[in-house]
C-alpha cells in the first residue's frame, strides 16, 4: 500500500484529508494496517512519505469512479478497516471527524466496540450510505438509537449484534417524525435477542389491511426495503412475523433457521412480501406442504429458493412451486427426506429453465461419509 495526501477541494470549504490507495491482494481483499487508527487516530508517514489516513483505512474519496472499478475498490467514498486488533471508540471518534464525507464503513468484528462507537459515527458521518456492525456484541438498544441520525443510510448490517432486542431500532429506523427511510437492505441475521415484541412491530389491532400504515414506530416505515435478512433470529414467531413482514416491494428475504415458523406464518409472510425473488427458508422443520400449497401462489417472481432440510416437505410442495413459480432459476431442496430423485426429475421437467437444483442426500440418505 501506499499514500499520497489529498488535494484541498477548491472553493468547497472542505479541509485538507488523506487518502489511501491499497493494491488489491491475490484473492481480490484488502488488507491494511490499523496502527494508527487503534492509536486513537494518530497520522504516520506512508509509504513514499505521504501521510496516512488514520487507520491506514481505505478511503477513495479522490479516485474516480473508473479507477475505482478497475482497481476492484468501491465505487463510493468508503472505509473498512481489516485489523487483527480491534480499534478503540476514540480512534472511531477521531475518524468520522477527520473524514465527515465518509459514505462507506465497516466496522464488522470489532467486538470491544460499544454504543458510544456508533453515536460517534452517528454525529459525524452524516453522510453514510451504508454501514455495517456486524458482531459487534457489546452494542445494545441504547446505542440503536443514534441510528435515527443517518438520513442517507441505504444499507444496514447487525449481524450477530446479540444484545439488540428491537425496541430502539424500530424507534429509530421507523419514527413516523422523520423523512421516509431510504434503507434498502438490512440484516439482523442471528439476533438472538430480537424479540416479538410492539416495540418491533407496529400492532393495529383489529386491521385487516395488508400493507396498515402504521402510527407509532415500525419497521414498516422502511418503504424502501428490498432486502431483509432474519436468519436465526429464533425468538420470532408466526403472530409477529405476519404483523412486521408486511413490505410488498420486498425482493429479498431470509427466514432461515427459525424454529417457530409453521405454515400460518409461512402463509401470513407470502401475502405481506408478493415481490420475492430470493427466499430462504433452510432448516424450518415446521413448515409442511399444506402451507407451500396456500403459499406458492402468491410468489410468483421468486427465482431463488432454499428450502434445504425441511423436513416436512414432500414432492406435493414441488408440484405447488413447479405450478405457480414459473420464473424460478434455482431451487435448493438438499436434505429434505420427504423429497426423492425422481420427484426433482418431474419438477425439472416441468420447469426447464431452473439451471440449477441442489439436492444432495434428499430422499432420507444416509450422510455417513464413506470411503
Amino acid at each position: 500500500m501506499y499514500f499520497r495526501r489529498r488535494p484541498k477541494w477548491s472553493d468547497s470549504g472542505t479541509e485538507i484529508g488523506f487518502t489511501s490507495f491499497p493494491s488489491p491482494s491475490p484473492n481480490g481483499r484488502h488488507y491494511t494496517s490499523q496502527k494508527a487508527l487503534r492509536g486513537g487516530g494518530r497520522r504516520r508517514q506512508g509509504c513514499d512519505g505521504g501521510v496516512a489516513a488514520p487507520g491506514d483505512a481505505h478511503i477513495y474519496s479522490e479516485l474516480p469512479a473508473s479507477v475505482r472499478s478497475e482497481r476492484g475498490l468501491p465505487r463510493e467514498l468508503g472505509l473498512v478497516p481489516c485489523c487483527p486488533e480491534c480499534p478503540s471508540g476514540e480512534a472511531v471518534a477521531t475518524l468520522c471527524f477527520q473524514q465527515p464525507g465518509l459514505t462507506s464503513l465497516d466496522l464488522s468484528g470489532c467486538s470491544e466496540l460499544t454504543d458510544g462507537a456508533l453515536l460517534a459515527v452517528s454525529r459525524g458521518l452524516r453522510h453514510l450510505r451504508r454501514l455495517s456492525l456486524g458482531k459487534l456484541q457489546r452494542l445494545t438498544d441504547a446505542g440503536c438509537t443514534a441510528l435515527g441520525g443517518l438520513r442517507e443510510l441505504q444499507s444496514l448490517n447487525m449481524a450477530e449484534c446479540c444484545l439488540v432486542r428491537g425496541q430502539e431500532l424500530a424507534q429509530a429506523l421507523g419514527s413516523v417524525h422523520r423523512a421516509p427511510s431510504q434503507l434498502a437492505s438490512l440484516s439482523l441475521a442471528h439476533c438472538s435477542s430480537l424479540k416479538p415484541r410492539p416495540e418491533l412491530e407496529h400492532q393495529a389491532s383489529g386491521t385487516k389491511d395488508p400493507c396498515p400504515e402504521p402510527q407509532g414506530p415500525s419497521l414498516l416505515m422502511l418503504r424502501a426495503l428490498q432486502e431483509l435478512d432474519l436468519t436465526a433470529c429464533s425468538k420470532l414467531t408466526d403472530a409477529s412475523l405476519a404483523k412486521v413482514l408486511q413490505f410488498p416491494q420486498l425482493r429479498q428475504l431470509s427466514l432461515s433457521l427459525l424454529p417457530e415458523l409453521t405454515d400460518k406464518g409461512l402463509v401470513a409472510v407470502a401475502g405481506g412480501c408478493p415481490s420475492l425473488e430470493h427466499l430462504a427458508l433452510s432448516h424450518c422443520s415446521r413448515v409442511s406442504d399444506k402451507g407451500w400449497a396456500q403459499a406458492a401462489s402468491s410468489w410468483r417472481r421468486l427465482q431463488h429458493l432454499n428450502l434445504s432440510s425441511c423436513s416436512q416437505l414432500t414432492e406435493q410442495t414441488l408440484d405447488a412451486i413447479g405450478q405457480a413459480c414459473r420464473q424460478l432459476r434455482v431451487l435448493d431442496v438438499a436434505m429434505c427426506p420427504g423429497i426423492n430423485m425422481a420427484a426433482i426429475r418431474r419438477f425439472q421437467a416441468q420447469l426447464p429453465q431452473v439451471s440449477c437444483v441442489q439436492s444432495r442426500f434428499v430422499g432420507g440418505a444416509d450422510l455417513t461419509l464413506t470411503l
